[in-house]
């Protein structure tokens, strides 16, 4: 995908993201990984009213070449590129239903929601708990970098952690399957606030892997 696909693609989920609610005033931001470095969405820039021409263009070594001020959040999206080769893209929200979760008690550290739904275990999986720290907080980066790490060890790997107080952090290998990784997480912690339903079994997980390849 050309620099300018990508581009006009950041902007249109952005705009998705804000006409849903997923997102609201200036909170959340955007990345991809180009062939020379990262476009991030500029800091304090809504999400819905974003300019392709102002996106934030940073270079390999994280120096900014273009574009407006890029988000305070860049530490983040870099070493999530570095610790997972596979992302192509960063998405970070203020989704309100994840956020009230870590408010009022995650499931546990490292799984925020347990595993109530198939499509919740084949498209999102496992989602740790970062411990809150002020937004653009250079340890949060450390952190997260390690848990992608631990969970590749463990031959589960991740797509999403959650930022306690903050929102969810989600990477991919385009933004529109980030979005939908999200959209999925979202919706979940969304039922389980509802209604607290017991969580899938092992024997329903294990069909999953086996038909469907889930890694959980």
């Amino acid at each position: 995908m050309t620099q300018d696909a990508l581009r006009a693609e950041i902007c249109r989920v952005g705009a998705s993201l804000h006409a849903r609610g997923y997102v609201h005033a200036s909170a959340g931001n955007i990345s991809v990984r180009t062939d020379t470095g990262f476009l991030i969405t500029p800091t304090d820039a809504c999400l819905g009213t974003l300019d392709a021409a102002r996106l934030s263009d940073v270079n390999a070594q994280g120096e900014q070449v273009g574009g407006d001020r890029a988000s305070k959040t860049l530490a983040l999206h870099r070493a999530i590129y570095a610790a997972d080769p596979d992302a192509r893209c960063v998405l970070h929200t203020h989704a309100t239903h994840l956020v009230a979760l870590t408010l009022s008690g995650v499931w546990s550290r490292d799984d925020i929601v347990p595993p109530i739904t198939p499509y919740y275990v084949m498209k999102v999986g496992h989602v740790p708990l970062i411990g809150y720290r002020r937004p653009g907080d250079p340890a949060v980066a450390d952190e997260v970098a390690q848990r992608i790490a631990q969970a590749r060890d463990r031959k589960a790997p991740i797509r999403a952690v959650m930022l306690e107080r903050l929102g969810p952090v989600v990477w991919h290998r385009t933004v529109t399957e980030a979005s939908a990784v999200l959209e999925e997480l979202e919706e979940t912690a969304r039922l389980w606030l509802l209604t607290r339903p017991a969580p899938l079994s092992d024997a329903q997980i294990d069909e999953l892997r086996i038909h469907f390849g889930a890694a959980w």
